[in-house]
């Protein structure tokens, strides 16, 4: 096998590295949680975390299999975080005053 060949980034690779990245964020509040008694999840809220993340990591692959300029990209990426992080924000602290704001 090509030794190049290995590392590059197949569609498919791609999105297990997405999904597997998203996964792995997920472990930062549940050993925060064994450390110290201020991160307080339930497993409701890493149900909604990960559906978040792996939805937004999905959304981003399929993204990426749409727009073929770097342009297009970086500005459908830039557009997706943006409302990956507002939505972030809402839950976490209620920005917006939404019934589903988490203060």
């Amino acid at each position: 096998m090509d030794k190049n060949r290995f590392f590059e980034l197949t569609p498919d690779r791609r999105m297990a590295l997405i999904l597997g990245g998203a996964l792995s964020l997920l472990l930062i509040p549940l050993i925060a949680m064994q450390f110290t008694n201020e991160v307080q999840w339930s497993i409701f809220d890493f149900i909604v975390a990960g559906i978040l993340l792996c939805g937004t990591g999905a959304t981003l692959e399929l993204l990426l299999r749409k727009f073929r300029t770097f342009k297009a990209r970086f500005i459908a990426g830039a557009v997706l975080f943006i409302i990956f992080f507002l939505i972030w924000a809402e839950l976490a602290v209620g920005i917006f005053g939404t019934p589903f704001a988490g203060n």
